[in-house]
């Protein structure tokens, strides 16, 4: 190393002062441009057009219904999810008996629990 670098490395405290205000400066324009940003975004209120609106036929009421399960397509390659008939997430028919399935009297309904689920 020359006489330089060493003079620098030993009593220079320019360098380290100059990146702590660096720093300093880039978080203040960080903080501006945020608080700016929210200025901006509640100072204009939202177009009638951006408004929620309730649907001609009313509100929309939760639906219950049981489905029939799809049978995986048998195939040699691969397939991908958007591959499947309708993306493999839901059936297209709705199952003949719309009751729920209930576990089994006296079973705990525990997976791998290694009881005999008596009560």
């Amino acid at each position: 190393m020359n006489s330089a670098w060493m003079e620098m490395a030993a009593g220079g405290d320019a360098p380290g002062f100059g990146f702590v205000v660096t720093g300093l400066v880039v978080v203040a324009l960080l903080l501006g441009a945020f608080i700016l940003g929210l200025r901006h975004k509640r100072r204009r209120p939202p177009r009638p057009d951006e408004q929620p609106r309730v649907p001609e036929g009313g509100p929309v009421r939760e639906t219950l219904e049981r489905r029939e399960p799809d049978e995986m397509p048998r195939s040699e390659e691969r397939l991908t999810p958007h591959e499947l008939k309708t993306h493999g997430n839901q059936s297209d028919r709705t199952s003949a008996s719309q009751t729920r399935p209930r576990w089994n009297e006296g079973s705990s309904g525990g997976f791998g629990s290694g009881g005999p689920g008596a009560r």
